[in-house]
């Protein structure tokens, strides 16, 4: 059976590995398997959101609000836009796809950093279009820059601010130069997957979706529930932009995309922030323990704005290998090799998670 032929281009999207399959392969007990590789919000979510999806539970038969009115009019007023600016999807991701599937087609380029989240490209791919990355890995403006002007046809511009999977994140005000060189004619998708930790640890970080949109009317803030807010499960994101922008998306939207429990576990998850705060906070202090035991060790590592941060190594340590001994203890993390490099990016667990991968990680490579 014949396939379109643009699918010969795409590589499987690599997911972090789940506990079900350490459970299988190795046969530990799942209660003694810890998830730092998807960047997974460690504190699960906020309790009203538990009580509030299990009162919600019986309307399962029934498909959700297709409106949305709710949850948007409730990131309508945290993010200072209205109802017509916002747009739901499953996942931000799915957000993102729209938008490239929107803008991008055979004759038309995606421009991204060098190393950035995977789905950027296989969605560009997926419509023919053209990626173009900067030399340098991380997030690197004036190359970016240098490479809009020097070619035709780039409808969408991506900024992972900050970047996943590294980490790295660039100063708002460099952000905002950049788009003053941008065509209006050109897209720029601003993913801010992790803006609440970005914007916890450095306010030169922060991103504000309603400036930048009435600024830059060509660009498409994205955010997500699935790491702060810890609704991982429930895939749901959203995406703030002109109202042009949003109806142009609307279109390739299919009908009840998200269901009426991520319905209702994002729009109480909104009403506790208390809780993403606390949650926030605690990554940061716990990151300090992992910054102190690559300095200790000698590993470099990247200064990270996330929940995750990244460990790179020398020629004489792999990370396949370093990954593949450490999931066999039970303890699953992220090879990047799949990126090109030798490093392994972990989430910031629990400080009891943290203090296991320490010990496992000394007992192997000490």
């Amino acid at each position: 059976m014949q396939f379109n032929a643009v699918l010969d281009q795409l590589k499987l999207y690599e997911a972090g590995k789940p506990i079900e399959l350490v459970v299988r392969e190795y046969g530990i007990e799942a209660k003694d398997v810890i998830k730092l590789a998807s960047n997974e919000n460690p504190r699960g979510c906020s309790l009203k959101v538990i009580e509030a999806v299990r009162e919600e539970a019986s309307k399962m038969n029934l498909y959700p609000d297709d409106s949305m009115y709710e949850l948007k009019g409730a990131l309508a007023t945290k993010f200072g836009v209205h109802d017509e600016n916002v747009i739901i999807g499953s996942g931000s991701d799915q957000v993102i796809e729209f938008a490239i599937h929107a803008k991008s087609n055979p004759s038309s380029k995606v421009l991204m950093a060098g190393i950035t989240f995977a789905m950027y490209e296989i969605y560009t791919l997926q419509t023919g279009g053209k990626v173009l990355k900067t030399a340098s890995a991380q997030h690197d403006l004036a190359q970016m820059l240098e490479l809009y002007k020097a070619n035709k046809d780039v409808a969408i511009i991506i900024l992972c601010i900050p970047n996943n999977p590294l980490g790295e994140c660039v100063d708002t005000k460099d952000v905002y130069a950049f788009l003053d060189e941008i065509s209006p004619e050109t897209l720029v998708i601003i993913d801010g997957a992790y803006q609440e930790y970005a914007s916890f640890k450095d306010s030169a970080k922060k991103i504000i979706p309603s400036d930048i949109i009435a600024k830059y009317p060509n660009t498409l803030y994205t955010g997500t529930f699935s790491k702060a807010y810890g609704l991982g499960g429930m895939r749901c994101g959203y995406g703030i932009a002109q109202p042009e922008v949003i109806k142009a998306l609307l279109k390739l939207r299919a009908p009840f995309n998200i269901t009426n429990l991520t319905l209702k576990a994002a729009i109480v998850a909104l009403s506790d922030e208390s809780f993403v705060e606390a949650s926030v906070r605690e990554n940061f202090e716990q990151m300090k323990a992992y910054e102190a035991f690559a300095k200790e060790l000698g590993f470099e590592i990247i200064e990270s704005y996330t929940n995750f941060i990244v460990f790179t190594f020398d020629k004489d340590k792999k990370s396949a290998e370093i990954a593949q001994k450490l999931m066999e203890k039970g303890i699953i993390v992220r090879n990047l090799g799949s990126y090109g490099m030798n490093a392994i990016r972990v989430t910031i667990g629990t400080p009891e998670q943290n203090a296991r991968f320490f010990e496992s990680f000394k007992t192997l490579y000490m």
